[in-house]
């Protein structure tokens, strides 16, 4: 990337808000297309995955650059516990991330014609769920910290592609965020999750990220500690 501006912090913050919403109102939103289109679960989720994958492309390249595209509260605790990002930037992001989500959720019941928010019914729960959303999200994890040591223009493909097989072979449909699960507890659609199921995502989700910052931490040795940001501005090699 050429540009080689530094963002400061209200900018950061408002990219992460608008990132996360952006990728909430996708995954709601394809979630309800789906569901209106097809009886058929598997379909259903198929068309749920794919926007899902497609956004996290185009929103990692273009506001990566701008506040390193988190949109992810376990991704911001990742880069807490690496260094590369400060405690107080890291609860503002995590604050922004979860507002954007609501934001996010708002945005695609209005464009369907329904209540702005809805509390799910849809239960997510169960050792299994919780086991998908640790491996889930170690996964995220490693992909972008092993993006940022070798391959970091490549971070948006990465991590694009990794959610949509993640949708497929876990068996939470990979949440792996949670900004995304509180989000996903105020829409009562396909996407949605019961808000008593959350906080256990949540935990799992966090549980996952500090597993993959220790064991990737080790395996990669990182020489330096980039944040997304840096490394997308990296020239591909």
């Amino acid at each position: 990337m050429s540009d080689t501006a530094t963002f400061d912090l209200p900018r950061r913050l408002v990219a992460e808000a608008l990132g996360t919403a952006l990728l909430v109102a996708t995954v709601v939103g394809s979630g309800i297309m789906a569901e209106r289109l097809t009886g058929d679960t598997a379909l259903a989720l198929l068309g749920n995955t794919l926007p899902t994958g497609a956004i996290l492309v185009v929103l990692i390249t273009i506001l990566g650059p701008i506040s390193g595209a988190h949109f992810n509260p376990a991704v911001t605790l990742a880069m807490l516990l690496r260094g590369a990002i400060g405690r107080r930037e890291a609860w503002r992001y995590g604050l922004a991330q979860i507002l954007g989500g609501l934001a996010g959720t708002i945005a695609a019941h209005l464009m369907f014609d329904l209540a702005p928010l809805a509390l799910s019914t849809h239960m997510r729960a169960g050792p299994a769920q919780w086991w998908a959303e640790i491996v889930a999200t170690f996964g995220l994890v490693g992909v972008i910290l092993g993006g940022l040591r070798f391959n970091g223009p490549a971070i948006p493909w990465l991590v694009g592609l990794y959610i949509t097989a993640a949708y497929w072979f876990t068996a939470s449909t990979s949440f792996a965020n949670p900004a995304v699960a509180i989000a996903r507890a105020f829409t009562d659609t396909f996407s949605g999750i019961r808000p008593v199921d959350v906080p256990a995502f949540i935990l799992a989700e966090c549980l996952g990220a500090v597993l993959a910052v220790a064991i990737f931490g080790w395996l990669l040795h990182p020489g330096t500690r980039l944040t997304i940001r840096d490394a997308l501005r990296a020239p591909a090699k």
